[in-house]
């Protein structure tokens, strides 16, 4: 049986395979760090759903539920 990696290895064999594709993709983009619209660096992590915030100019700003 193939092994699930990144974060929808915790489902394990559960929910089929294309449930687990998008859950990966999507959390992979959201947990990863975006450009900021500021200063330009790539310090940006989401807080929470639509709301980010840039660790080095400490500006909050609005975006997608995933990505800014």
């Amino acid at each position: 049986m193939p092994q699930t990696k990144g974060p929808a290895g915790r489902f394990g064999a559960r929910y089929g395979i294309k449930i687990r594709r998008k859950v990966n993709l999507i959390e992979s983009k959201q947990k990863s760090k975006h450009l900021c619209n500021y200063c330009g660096e790539k310090s940006v992590k989401r807080i929470s759903l639509g709301i980010f915030e840039c660790k080095k100019c400490k500006s909050k700003f609005t975006g997608g539920a995933y990505s800014p």
